[in-house]
């Protein structure tokens, strides 16, 4: 055996038992980031499981212990009388102009101030792109008495007006952000074959870009439809008679000093919780493929 056979010989025998340490190890880590993931989807699933496990009870045995994780009688009624007990479809509807309103401002506002910030060379660009980004850090509570005194002068309480008008001017640092890093990773020469057959600017915009960006569009409409779904605290600052409730406002009037109606509580929640979930379901591939293909690329 030549000195080159042993030399190969001996390196695949002090290699193998490390390859299959590898693999072992291998095993156990998927095997610990299993059990993690399945211990943290049980722990975010259960207040969710006993929503809806509630919401099918009577009102005295909603908080019985040890809790009844099959409802003896199921009580289906509850989901009636919970969107009569209070003007939901009143809700809804306010809550879905907000929801349209919003869309539109931020998809569109949103979507041009990025594109501005990746295609269009202007004096200070990164400046000012670094002093949107910078707006990230400034918390919701430092800006809420401003606003609010803003409005206060404009004579908006408790109309729609601050809670949507806002997001036509630019739609929100990060939805800039998103739509920033997805319009960097379009080719350039779209735009330059665009700007040959005399296109314009907003042109390529709106005829050329915007057409390949449902995935940004996707997901920042997901957002945008979540926050203003759940939104509790800008209702709660602006809207004053129930005419104008939101849906978040609407589930917090059930609870009262002296009988709060848990069941319909429940019952009223599962059935707020169902639009974001059929959301979600329609919209996963464009929101997970919208996320990845924003932040590797810019």
């Amino acid at each position: 055996m030549s000195t080159l056979q042993q030399a190969t010989l001996a390196k695949q025998t002090v290699n193998r038992p490390t390859r299959v340490r590898t693999k072992g190890s291998n095993f156990w880590f998927l095997g610990i980031i299993m059990v993690i993931l399945i211990v943290g989807s049980v722990a975010m699933l259960f207040p969710f499981a006993w929503m809806v496990v509630s919401s099918l009870k009577s009102q005295e045995k909603v908080f019985v212990f040890p809790p009844e994780w099959i409802p003896n009688p199921v009580v289906w009624h509850n989901y009636v009388e919970a969107l009569i007990y209070k003007p939901f479809y009143l809700y809804i509807f306010n809550t879905l102009i907000i929801v349209v309103l919003n869309e539109i401002a931020i998809l569109l506002s949103s979507s041009f101030v990025g594109y501005g910030f990746a295609r269009i060379n202007f004096p200070g660009r990164d400046f000012w792109f670094t002093i949107v980004l910078a707006t990230l850090m400034v918390p919701f509570f430092a800006l809420m008495v401003p606003q609010f005194i803003i409005f206060t002068k404009l004579g908006w309480i408790d109309t729609f007006l601050p809670l949507t008008f806002p997001y036509f001017f630019g739609g929100g640092a990060f939805n800039i952000f998103l739509f920033r890093q997805f319009f960097r990773s379009l080719p350039e020469e779209l735009a330059d074959a665009g700007r040959i057959d005399g296109c314009s600017e907003f042109g390529i915009y709106w005829r050329i870009m915007m057409p390949l960006c449902k995935p940004a569009l996707a997901t920042v409409g997901v957002f945008t439809f979540l926050n203003a779904w759940n939104d509790f605290l800008g209702p709660l600052l602006y809207l004053r008679t129930d005419s104008h409730f939101t849906v978040s406002i609407g589930l917090a009037t059930f609870r009262s000093i002296m009988n709060t109606r848990w069941d319909l509580l429940m019952a009223a929640s599962t059935a707020m919780v169902v639009p974001i979930v059929v959301l979600f379901f329609f919209a996963q591939r464009y929101f997970i493929q919208g996320i990845v293909l924003s932040g590797l690329k810019g």
